[in-house]
Formats: C-alpha cells, structure tokens, sequence
C-alpha cells in the first residue's frame, strides 16, 4: 500500500477570526491511501493550539510503515491531525475495497441530513449583527466570543437575530470573573450551550462555578482518556476528528461519553468537504452539530457535501466512504 500527503489550500469567503486569530484560507493536509487497485483520501486540519504545523504532521505521515492498518495505527501515531487523516483515508479504503458505503461495513443505521450550526466570526458588533440578520434564517447560529467585551457583542447577535437558536463559544477567552458577569445574561437572551469559556489548563475552576447554562469540553476533550478530567466541570463534549485522532477513536469516544452522561457535540476545523464527510455520520443523533466548514469556503472539493433547507447530507461514494 501506498501513502501519498499533500498540501492543499482552500481560499475562505471572508477572513474567519477568533479569540487567538485570523485567517482567510483553509491550509489542510490530504492523504491519499492506495494498494493498485482502490484508493482511500482523508483530510487533516493541522492546529497550532495543539502543537501541530502543516510540517510537523506531513512527517508523521509519512513516517508510517507502507502496510500500516487502522488497528495498529491507533498505537503508532497519538490522538491528533496526522492520525485523523490516515485513520478516515484507510476507512475510506475498506468501502472500496469491500464495495460498502462506511455505515454498511461498521454496522450503523443509514444516515440521514443533519442541521448544523453556522458560525459567525468574532467581530465588531456592528459587522456581526449584519452578520447575525443576513443568517437569521438558519437553524442555529454559533457565535465567536471570547474577549473583555462580549456583552455588547451577545446583545448585537440577538439583535440581528431575535428568533434563532445560539450557541456561543469562547475558545478559552474568559476569566473566572467574565464567565460569572455574563452567565445571566446568557439565559437571558437564550444561549443554548457555552462552549470551552475558560483556559483547558485552568478548567479546574469550573467545579465552584454555578453552570445552569450547559458547558461543553472543547480544548479539554481530546479522546477517550480526556473523560475522567471532565466530570463535575462540563455537561457536553465536543468531538472532533482532528482531536480524537480519526473515526475510529471518535466513535469509541461517542459511545464512551454517553455511558458517562454527557450530550454529543461534533465539531470541526475550518476544513472541506472530505474533512467533514466522516464527522456527518458521527453526528448522527447528536444533540449539537458544528460542521459548517465548507460553508465559510470560496471553494471546495468537486464532489463536495450537500447543504440544503433538510440539513447536511451524507457524503456521496466520490468523496468518501
């Protein structure tokens, strides 16, 4: 079997920024897995948070041993972009090769549409009520927090927006002291979910701090072995495939999750279609779904996934799966 990486980037419809900064393309690795016969792609979002650069993953990629399997995979490589791509690129593989669409070989239901959130950029409140009143249609609106001036930013999305489901996510940005100022005005103005309002490092403080908005783990849930860490703290988590280390561990961590208690949140990084093709059947019954990366894109992939008034479909075979 070969093991192919290479670097593509997406241009994005406008510059996308959060609290730690912006950006106006999409940089991802693609892998492409092939034994002469069928052929496997994946895709990977490097991220600095977590330590990983375009380089540092394509090494790890390309480190692998030519007759490398999922199995063995999960111990070669740790929970991260690298193994994500290959993980979804050698499922991939195992569809052609068995000619069975992902949710026939692994034995789950057939997957329907599903609605995701839609993201709107950390702005100016001006630009973010435009922002807000020019997406009020859809059915949940997630919006970019995280800095001392929040409150005016909340109150400007509900503005543009007076009738839509909102989810708010502070990627790390809050105090102690700004996540108590702002809880109550959360309720107020309907927030369903607050996701990662303080640092991973400092979430400990979570356990004195009233919580009758629900939190979800993102920067503190990684994979499986994240779990212990999180009780008493969160009431969600946020599965990502760039985290988990690819679907497999992904959808060992949805199930664990859910003996544990927790509601399912399947996010993404700002990818394409093939990155989010795999997260589509992982979200399937989850309670909050993030996977409007395409959506934020200028392009995308030929075979991209569909977006209508029913939701997000299902991959088609062409893209993966």
């Amino acid at each position: 079997m070969q093991i192919e990486v290479m670097r593509c980037i997406f241009p994005m419809v406008r510059v996308f920024t959060i609290s730690r900064g912006s950006r106006s393309a999409a940089e991802v690795l693609t892998v492409h897995v092939q034994d002469g016969v069928h052929h496997g792609w994946g895709e990977c979002v490097p991220y600095a948070r977590y330590g990983e650069s375009l380089s540092s993953v394509e090494q790890q990629i390309v480190g692998l041993p030519g007759d490398v399997t999922r199995a063995a995979l999960q111990d070669l490589l740790p929970a991260g972009a690298a193994r994500n791509a290959v993980d979804c690129a050698l499922w991939d593989l195992e569809c052609k090769r068995a000619g069975k669409r992902f949710w026939e070989l692994a034995g789950y239901p057939t997957p329907a549409p599903v609605q995701t959130a839609y993201t709107l950029s950390l702005s100016t409140p001006e630009v973010m009520q435009a922002k807000a009143a020019e997406n009020a249609y859809r059915p949940l609106l997630k919006i970019k927090l995280g800095t001392p001036d929040d409150m005016v930013r909340l109150e400007a999305v509900r503005a543009g927006a007076p009738n839509a489901r909102l989810i708010v996510d502070a990627n790390e940005g809050w105090t102690v002291e700004e996540y108590a100022e702002l809880v109550p005005h959360l309720l107020r103005l309907g927030v369903e979910l607050v996701e990662q309002p303080l640092p991973a490092d400092a979430d400990d403080a979570l356990l004195d701090l009233p919580r009758p908005v629900p939190i979800c783990a993102d920067e503190s849930c990684h994979d499986r072995t994240s779990l212990p860490d999180l009780v008493g703290k969160y009431d969600i988590v946020n599965i990502k495939l760039d985290k988990t280390g690819g679907l497999t561990e992904a959808l060992g961590l949805r199930k664990a999750a859910r003996v544990e208690g927790y509601d399912i949140f399947i996010g993404c990084m700002v990818g394409s279609s093939l990155a989010m093709a795999p997260a589509v059947l992982l979200a399937q019954g989850a309670e909050f779904v993030d996977l409007d990366g395409p959506l934020l894109l200028a392009k995308d992939r030929e075979a991209a996934l569909v977006y209508d008034d029913t939701g997000m479909h299902p991959p088609e075979a062409a893209l993966w799966g």
